[in-house]
C-alpha cells in the first residue's frame, strides 16, 4: 500500500464534514470539529510515516523490514519534525538525515513563497491542537475549521518530502 493511501480516511472526513459545517450555528461544537479533524489528520500522518519507513526497509532487507514494522508499531502522535529527523531517519543514517533536511527547506521555502503559509508551523500546529484536543481535552477556541483543514493540508507536504527522503 502507498503512503498516500493513508490521506483518504481524513480526505473523506473531511470532505463529509465541508457539507455540514456551514449548517452548524453553535461554535463550541464548530471548535469541537476542530479538534476532530486535527486528531484524524494526525492518525493519518502515523499511518504514512509508519509505511514509509517499513516500505523503505522491506526493500533494503526483509530482516530490516520485519524489525522496523515492530519498531513503529506504536508511535503514537511521536511525529513531531524533530523527531521524525533525529530519532527515526537517523536510524538509517547521515544521508538520509541530511538529505530530508535539504528537501524539507527547499519545500518549505517553495511553499511559502507561493501560499504565504510556514509548512512547518501548520504541521506543527496540527499536532499540538490534536495533543491538547486528544490528550487534554482542550477545545481549541481561537483555530477555525478551515485553518485546521488548511494545516492538514499543508502538512502533507512534510509527509511527502520523508517519502522522498527515503528512497534507495
Amino acid at each position: 500500500m502507498s503512503y498516500v493511501n493513508h490521506f483518504q480516511h481524513a480526505d473523506d472526513v473531511i470532505a463529509h464534514l465541508n457539507t455540514v459545517m456551514p449548517t452548524i450555528a453553535d461554535p463550541l461544537l464548530q471548535a469541537k470539529y476542530v479538534g476532530f479533524v486535527s486528531v484524524a489528520a494526525v492518525t493519518v500522518y502515523e499511518q504514512a510515516v509508519k509505511e514509509i519507513f517499513v516500505d523503505f526497509s522491506r526493500r533494503k532487507h526483509k530482516v530490516l523490514g520485519n524489525f522496523t514494522e515492530a519498531y513503529f508499531h506504536r508511535i503514537n502522535g511521536k511525529i513531531k519534525i524533530k523527531v521524525i529527523h533525529d530519532e527515526y531517519i537517523s536510524k538509517f543514517g547521515d544521508k538520509y538525515q541530511k538529505r530530508f533536511k535539504k528537501k524539507l527547506e527547499q519545500t518549505s521555502k517553495s511553499y511559502l513563497a507561493a501560499n504565504r503559509r510556514d509548512l512547518k508551523s501548520s504541521y506543527s500546529n496540527l499536532i499540538t491542537w490534536r495533543n491538547d484536543f486528544a490528550h487534554e481535552g482542550k477545545i481549541n477556541s481561537t483555530t477555525t475549521y478551515r485553518e485546521v483543514v488548511q494545516a492538514y493540508e499543508d502538512g502533507k507536504e512534510i509527509i511527502h518530502c520523508l517519502a522522498d527522503t527515503m528512497t534507495r
